[in-house]
């Protein structure tokens, strides 16, 4: 067995705890108290009776050696004073912080030490286990206050030969954060003192299958080719509890822990593992471990060895995580011995409870923290380490990925996701896997399922995932047509974000800027980006917006209020997946959208690159790439562009070639980086050379999302050896229609060589289609489910045919209508307000429709409409279609 000095991997992880001395005020000299300048927004206090500090690095902070900033200190017989230029510390040396007074001003208000953390916008919490709806969030490190505070007063402790140790009892150490509504400054300082979120794989950020069951290998397999089938591609396998012996003699105990194959279901474990492999499955199996290491396993024997432990009465080993000789063997023996058949990485499913046989020592830390470390001897496979586990407290963002527990299956639990997964960032916290679709209980809904993938795409990772019931399983083809069609484009188009994803997992690691961000952190300056807790920052540009409740009876729509922040350019925002809808910026309004869509907005000035979608090779190329699963990298792009603004993207990808394969965090300078480029006065697309990419050739297709002005069909090339890939007569036709039907223009240019910049042209200064108020009004309101007679006053009290007065009266009228659902007035004035541009529209006005039914009886008068077909039936206008 591997001893401790042979396993440096897991007792070595970077830390610099000890903080510069010039930053550092009192702790000497027989003082009770120490202070420590972190930056001018960020400090240390501490108390300690017997007049000695803690200089071990802690679970929250590991690096405390910053740059001194400028600071002044005033220390008198009775009272010490810090000041920055953000804050001023007081203390008065009479006792202890409670009794001595310590107050930190900021901002106009104070803190004063109460021996609690605060940070009033949350952070995130241990597990959604049992959740069914909202529950409670810890503190993090943002307010709607200056200032917060994270208490680590009991916090678990890292010797310098990396074992973990105890706090002294009594001692007082904790943080302040007087950043004054900075939230990404906040974060920055957080970062620094925790250390930063680690680089994510490739393949974690494609689509995951988890189900608790008692899969077959050969079941499994099958699933697999399902999945092929479908053409739906999966990255990650997961196994839950049944993978191992479960039914086992009651004289052993329960079946939850278990580390020996289940012979019965995989006969052949190591085979049917590399069977995974060969399709491009990366694999992590379920462990409970509480029970440790009993005699029915296959290892005991090993292990019992490797810890000199008896085995002449089968009595069991004992999980101890305090017990550094037995962690070495759970890892080096048992757990080594697996992953050379083929696991690659592990689920920890700790729920045993917060407590060791040490005081402050948490057995989800320690099974994290170790876990992480142990999984970079598996880098070969893993590319990156990883585990995959619960949250255990401020630190935790170091270990991804996050597990969050077993939800149930409601409209209430999936209304707290979105919430729950931005506010998470509050804590440096980026990557939480939820179970996508919920875990248990609940109803089956398809509607609530869609709306739960549909989030689950966007979202740090998406794992599919329930729990063992015969009724209860989450394949796609399991649901009614119209909901697995729409399951089964959200889970392509995830994949299709990889390239988008792991371009921000490397800007989440290196600019500490989390995939997934509130409102607020961009926009805190205005009251209203704290109103949308469900809507969110996707990258730097998107802002998603997710249906969380059932479709509208009348008009088979979800719908959901959103703000679009304001821009000093005014910039309009398009919905990417309904590119027909343009919306000024610096307003709420209620977005509806059909099962098949999710709001994601984005402002004039915007590139995203995705992976090239299957269907255009089947459309342009003669020998499209056969289906595969995992997330090999290809070399061709899809750029969705949306013009309007100046934009640009860095695309980054992985290093080509790394001087050190087991480097977690190779330098920002090695990665593939390729520069795109949108001038929108000169019409001109650029893309750069990629640093560092040694591919010959690469396609693009280029997408102007929401844009049919021919011009951007037009002359193609400034100097470039560019040329068109142009697809036969089927394939452009499926091209056609494509961009007619999705209101976009594509261009399908290939690139040889690879060296030379590339300048696309598209048209200078195009715009985003406007709005057309008429069809689209036309489209929804033929297809609610009302009364007939409403839906001709309806229309032409949005176009003015045969209608007095003036915009703003006829949208009063509209709201005050009789016998029109809510729903299907807000859907109607969210398109007429929609676009600023659009002629006769309502933008500017206020939309909101109150849900009191009016007093006012409508009359239904015979009316002549342009543009319309009409009949007169019994004195009654009826509606028949535009012309």
């Amino acid at each position: 067995m591997d001893s401790i000095s042979d396993s440096p991997e897991r007792y070595s992880f970077p830390s610099c705890p000890v903080a510069d001395a010039k930053a550092v005020v009192g702790g000497a000299d027989g003082d009770k108290f120490r202070f420590t300048v972190l930056t001018e927004r960020l400090i240390r206090y501490e108390w300690s009776n017997d007049g000695t500090f803690e200089d071990r690095a802690s679970t929250l902070a590991v690096f405390r050696k910053f740059e001194p900033p400028k600071f002044e200190v005033e220390d008198a017989k009775d009272k010490v004073t810090l000041t920055t230029k953000a804050f001023t510390l007081t203390y008065r040396k009479a006792g202890s912080f409670e009794d001595g007074g310590l107050s930190v001003h900021v901002g106009g208000e104070t803190w004063k030490y109460d021996g609690e953390s605060y940070g009033d916008l949350g952070g995130t919490a241990r597990t959604l286990d049992n959740a069914d709806g909202r529950i409670p969030l810890e503190p993090g490190v943002l307010s709607r206050k200056p200032y917060s505070v994270l208490d680590d007063s009991k916090s678990m402790l890292f010797d310098d030969k990396g074992w973990i140790g105890t706090r002294v009892d009594g001692r007082k150490d904790g943080y302040v954060f007087a950043h004054n509504g900075h939230c990404k400054s906040a974060i920055k300082d957080f970062y620094s003192l925790s250390g930063r979120q680690p680089l994510l794989p490739r393949w974690a950020l494609g689509n995951w299958w988890s189900r608790y069951h008692e899969y077959t290998a050969h079941e499994y397999k099958e699933l697999v080719r399902h999945f092929e089938q479908e053409e739906i591609p999966l990255t990650v396998a997961v196994l839950d509890m049944d993978w191992h012996k479960v039914k086992i003699p009651a004289k052993y105990g329960s079946g939850w822990t278990g580390y020996s194959w289940n012979r019965d279901l995989f006969p052949n474990p190591p085979k049917f593992l590399e069977w995974l492999r060969r399709k491009g499955l990366k694999v992590t199996v379920n462990d409970h471990p509480a029970d440790g290491i009993r005699a029915f396993e296959d290892l005991y024997e090993e292990v019992a060895k490797a810890l000199g432990h008896d085995t002449s009465k089968e009595a069991p080993i004992p999980f101890d995580c305090t017990d550094r000789k037995f962690m070495d063997a759970y890892f080096d023996v048992l757990k080594k011995k697996l992953e050379d058949e083929g696991i690659d990485f592990w689920w920890m499913d700790w729920q045993q409870g917060d407590k060791t046989k040490l005081p402050g020592v948490d057995p989800l830390w320690v099974l994290n923290h170790y876990h992480y470390l142990t999984s970079k001897r598996n880098m070969a496979r893993l590319d990156k380490p990883l585990t995959f586990s619960r949250y255990a407290g401020p630190g935790s963002h170091r270990y991804p990925i996050g597990f969050s527990g077993d939800t149930y299956i409601t409209w209430e639990s999936l209304k707290f996701q979105p919430e729950f997964t931005a506010t998470a960032s509050n804590i440096g916290y980026g990557w939480w896997s939820h179970d996508i679709g919920g875990h248990m209980f609940g109803i089956r809904s398809n509607e609530m399922m869609v709306r739960w993938v549909q989030l689950g795409c966007f979202s740090p990772i998406l794992r599919l995932h329930a729990t063992k019931d015969v009724w209860l399983s989450k394949e796609p083809w399991m649901y009614e047509d119209q909901a697995h069609k729409a399951i089964k484009h959200f889970l392509v188009f995830r994949h299709q974000l990889i390239p988008y994803l792991f371009t921000m997992s490397v800007r989440a690691s290196y600019d500490n800027e989390p995939l997934i961000q509130p409102m607020y952190w961009s926009h805190g300056d205005q009251e209203e980006s704290h109103s949308v807790p469900n809507q969110y920052y996707f990258g730097p540009r998107l802002i998603v917006v997710p249906i969380t409740s059932p479709n509208d009876k009348a008009t088979f729509s979800g719908s959901v209020k959103a703000w679009l922040p304001p821009s000093d350019t005014n910039r309009r925002y398009i919905d990417l997946f309904k590119p027909t809808m343009v919306y000024d910026s610096g307003r709420y309004i209620t977005l509806h959208r059909s099962l098949d869509q999710i709001p994601v907005l984005a402002p004039e000035g915007t590139i995203i690159a995705l992976e090239v979608p299957e269907w255009f090779y089947f459309c342009a190329v003669d020998h499209p790439p056969k289906f595969r699963h995992g997330a090999a990298k290809r070399p061709d792009i899809h750029i969705k562009l949306v013009v309007g603004a100046d934009a640009s993207f860095e695309l980054v990808e992985e290093p080509v070639a790394q001087d050190d394969a087991d480097d977690v965090h190779p330098p920002r300078s090695s990665f593939v980086s390729t520069f795109i480029k949108w001038s929108q006065k000169e019409g001109k697309l650029t893309i750069t050379p990629g640093r560092n990419d040694i591919n010959k050739e690469r396609l693009w297709l280029v997408e102007v999302v929401g844009v049919t002005d021919p011009r951007a069909a037009g002359p193609l090339f400034y100097g470039s050896t560019w040329h068109e890939v142009r697809p036969g007569k089927a394939g452009r036709e499926f091209l056609s229609a494509k961009a007619r039907r999705e209101n976009s223009t594509f261009r399908i240019l290939d690139q040889s060589p690879r060296n030379l910049e590339v300048n696309i042209g598209l048209g200078k200064d195009l715009q985003l289609d406007v709005v057309d108020i008429r069809d689209r009004v036309e489209e929804v309101l033929y297809r609610c489910e009302m009364e007939y007679r409403p839906k001709t006053t309806i229309w032409s009290l949005v176009t003015g045919d045969g209608e007095d007065g003036d915009v703003g009266e006829r949208v009063e009228k509209l709201k005050k209508l009789e016998k029109v659902p809510a729903s299907v007035k807000e859907l109607i004035l969210e398109i007429w307000g929609a676009d600023g541009r659009s002629e006769g529209n309502a933008a500017g006005f206020p939309l909101d429709v109150d849900q009191v039914q009016e007093d006012e009886e409508e009359e239904y008068d015979d009316l002549t409409l342009e543009g319309l077909t009409v009949r007169s039936v019994d004195g009654d206008t009826v509606l028949i279609h535009r012309k």
